[in-house]
């Protein structure tokens, strides 16, 4: 016979030879040396991750003339006629190409006759997904109640699609991606069996190149093995995958670290010179992304590192660049990848996103102001929430305009109940005098588009001016009630300037805000209306409007005195 390739003669003959799925063969070993096994079994998961492997060994094991026994012998008759195909009993098919009615009726007809050779018939329909929803249909009795001596075993990389009663009837099993270090010891045994000498980094490349697929693995290590002259190197499994060194993805992650978008340009372009395929590259760059991030926050997990390997230029990529970077970065990667995936010329999009990357990596000067800024805001933090628990039995009153300091006056105690016009500010008294329900409209009517533009200038501040809302305008002022005290101190320490900019951005003209709180806004509210009344020499309500008041409620209504 002819040369074979080495996913097939290296296909597993015995449960213990399936890599990485030690959680469902175990299980398997348990139940056929008990004489436990199911009637039908669904294999699910990756291709190349064994699912029919497992149930040819399967079906060798329940028909082995050592039976019960964990694996079969492999030396018996019924052993080696079912690793050869010559038993007839032990039906392999193929779902893509025998989907119809007719193939699985045809099945139906014949399992009620006995086995010829073997004690068992075992059915493994390959790819089940595939099959018709009459054919599903046609199957479910029989896969429901099957004769003493038929086993059914469907095999699928998509159990998605398979209909809900057809997955009951069956004993599931999902095989999982095989992991890199279990893709690497299997390889390790197979190449010991040749004269051909593959390095480490070779067979880590093959092993994360092949997606955690044994069969994919076995193909590019062949396809290594064949490619090289005596021995396989890095350099030779990169070549027949597409792939880059981690050297090259160093020198790319450098070059946009410096802002250096001649250096990024010029490596790209040699990359894609030399045949590289484009949006290869970018997941490659995502992924040697997130190991950077992966070992700045947890670096015992280093096996989990997909692209990288830890080396002294690694450790100092994760030293010198910001998780907060790395988090923009990721993201328009991510984006560029999606775009690429419609795209008949993916170079310019490659190109278009190394340019962007280089622009938008941080300085280590701006970094060092970004964190100067958060540490200032978490002292802050601090000294809000001690203070916070300080007044948790009394509410404050300060002027909106008014920045805490060292030197600033003791603070008011009240209770939120006895909030009155002595606490109010006689700027927000000059702003209700002159406002009106028409600025009011206006201000409110165009806050979403103020909102937009704060984001843009700072999201901080987006986030902490996002708890208020306007309640009154005059021309020149707003006044704005926030339901959360540091929200509002936070605006008025860290970012009046902003809000006041964007104010006069938005309106067209110059515009101030006093602000204050919702607790006190009712109260305020409700005694100017006295005072504008008269105060306390005012008459008793009137019933209809006291009425009028509950149904719609005082905000949409507006008392005329009558002259």
């Amino acid at each position: 016979m002819g040369y074979q390739a080495l996913y097939r003669v290296w296909r597993p003959q015995q449960l213990g030879d399936i890599a990485g799925q030690e959680h469902i063969t175990k299980t398997l070993q348990n139940a056929l040396v008990h004489n436990k096994f199911s009637h039908a079994y669904l294999f699910t998961g990756p291709r190349g991750t064994g699912k029919t492997s497992a149930a040819k060994i399967v079906a060798k094991a329940i028909n082995c003339e050592q039976a019960p026994v964990p694996e079969p012998c492999n030396e018996c008759k019924s052993c080696k006629g079912i690793t050869d195909g010559s038993i007839v009993d032990v039906i392999e098919i193929d779902a893509a190409s025998n989907n119809g009615v007719d193939e699985i009726r045809d099945i139906r007809d014949k399992v009620k006759f006995a086995p010829n050779e073997v004690r068992y018939k075992v059915y493994i329909i390959d790819e089940v997904h595939m099959l018709s929803t009459g054919a599903f249909n046609a199957l479910l009795k029989t896969l429901e109640e099957p004769p003493k001596h038929v086993i059914f075993i469907l095999a699928t990389t998509e159990p998605h699609k398979i209909p809900l009663t057809i997955i009951s009837r069956c004993q599931r099993f999902d095989f999982k991606r095989i992991s890199n270090e279990s893709l690497v010891g299997r390889m390790k045994f197979i190449v010991s069996h040749y004269d051909t000498e593959v390095n480490e980094d070779a067979l880590q490349m093959v092993a994360r190149a092949s997606d955690g697929g044994m069969r994919d693995a076995l193909s590019l290590l062949d396809q290594a093995m064949s490619y090289s002259e005596g021995t396989v190197t890095l350099e030779n499994v990169l070549s027949i995958t597409g792939a880059v060194s981690q050297n090259f993805l160093t020198e790319i992650v450098n070059a946009i670290q410096e802002k250096d978008s001649v250096k990024a340009l010029k490596s790209v372009n040699m990359l894609l010179s030399e045949g590289k395929d484009p949006q290869r590259f970018i997941e490659d760059l995502i992924y040697y992304y997130r190991d950077i991030l992966l070992y700045q926050t947890a670096p015992s997990l280093e096996a989990m590192l997909e692209r990288a390997k830890v080396d002294d230029a690694f450790k100092k990529l994760t030293t010198d660049i910001s998780p907060a970077s790395i988090y923009e970065w990721l993201h328009l990667l991510s984006e560029t990848q999606q775009a690429m995936k419609w795209a008949t010329q993916g170079k310019i999009f490659l190109e278009l996103a190394i340019v962007k990357l280089c622009q938008s990596s941080a300085s280590p000067a701006v970094e060092n102001v970004e964190n100067e800024k958060v540490i200032s805001l978490q002292n802050r933090l601090e000294s809000l929430e001690k203070e916070l628990k300080d007044l948790k039995s009394g509410q404050v009153i300060t002027a909106p305009s008014e920045k805490r300091s060292e030197g600033s006056k003791p603070l008011q105690r009240r209770s939120s109940a006895s909030v009155g016009s002595k606490g109010v500010p006689p700027q927000i008294k000059e702003v209700l005098k002159k406002a009106t329900k028409q600025d009011l409209q206006l201000v409110s009517s165009q806050w979403g588009q103020v909102m937009d533009q704060i984001k843009q200038h700072s999201v901080p501040a987006q986030a902490w001016l996002s708890d208020c809302k306007p309640v009154a305008a005059s021309s020149e002022h707003i006044v704005l009630a926030f339901q959360n005290e540091m929200h509002r101190d936070m605006i008025e320490t860290k970012f009046r300037s902003n809000v006041e900019t964007v104010l006069q951005q938005v309106y067209q003209k110059q515009i101030g805000f006093f602000s204050i709180l919702s607790i006190q806004w009712d109260k305020i509210k409700e005694d100017f209306l006295k005072e504008q009344r008269g105060g306390a020499s005012e008459p008793e309500e009137d019933p209809i409007v006291e009425e009028a008041i509950k149904l719609v409620g005082s905000d949409l209504i507006e008392i005329v005195e009558s002259k």
